[in-house]
């Protein structure tokens, strides 16, 4: 069970420090220095919850990592399942959180918890979250293989920069997921088109895993 909360707690920082940021910055196409802030954003939560929670659940905090772990053999059915409700249960503790916040300052919930939209078209958004997460997916699967040595002390950080870059490029085309999890906390509480396009950030994400898994499995062998 400590691994499951393990996750739910990373789960948790990532999306409210990550979206908490988009949300104040006034993330937007417009605003280059918030887009650029963001991605630290996301991506310094990664490499904190690395060192925080990584020697006891191994810091997921994706469902898209969690399946490409598993489809890659290091962890069985049973605790894929949990670590990816356990994710989900974070992000949208920490969605709800960000939401309380966003209404007390006055500012409108739905723009203001970081939701993801499909803004240049749903083909368009599912295969920018695919390739993307494929791409941040093996990323983490290659800092993490036993295969890699020493350099395995520094997979926080190689996985955390991975994310800022991975942000740096998506979020003009869908606002970055990447991560199912984060963009299902959110989604509830934006309603409207963050929840008619949220399937995209489900599905996008976890075939981006799973071809991760594979392309790992045929370079790593």
């Amino acid at each position: 069970m400590k691994k499951y909360l393990a996750e739910l707690v990373g789960t948790f920082v990532l999306t409210l420090l990550g979206c908490g940021a988009a949300v104040a910055l006034g993330c937007s196409d417009s605003n280059t220095a918030a887009v650029v802030g963001t991605a630290m954003a996301f991506g310094l939560a990664v490499v904190a919850m690395a060192y925080t929670i990584g020697g006891i659940s191994g810091c997921h905090i994706n469902p898209a990592i969690t399946l490409g772990v598993f489809l890659s053999g290091r962890m069985n059915a049973k605790d894929c399942g949990m670590y990816m409700i356990f994710q989900v249960i974070g992000a949208v503790l920490a969605s709800a959180v960000l939401a309380g916040i966003a209404s007390t300052a006055g500012l409108d919930v739905a723009n203001s918890t970081g939701a993801n939209g499909a803004t240049f078209g749903v083909t368009n958004a599912l295969l920018v979250e695919i390739v993307l997460t494929a791409l941040f997916v093996l990323v983490v699967l290659g800092a993490t293989a036993k295969t890699n040595g020493a350099t395995n002390n520094f997979a926080g950080l190689a996985i955390g920069l991975s994310l800022i870059l991975i942000h740096l490029v998506g979020i003009h085309f869908t606002g970055t997921s990447v991560n199912p999890a984060r963009s299902i906390g959110p989604a509830i509480f934006a309603q409207g088109q963050a929840l008619t396009d949220l399937w995209v950030f489900i599905v996008g994400p976890l075939v981006g895993g799973a071809l991760a898994a594979g392309i790992w499995k045929v370079i790593d062998e």
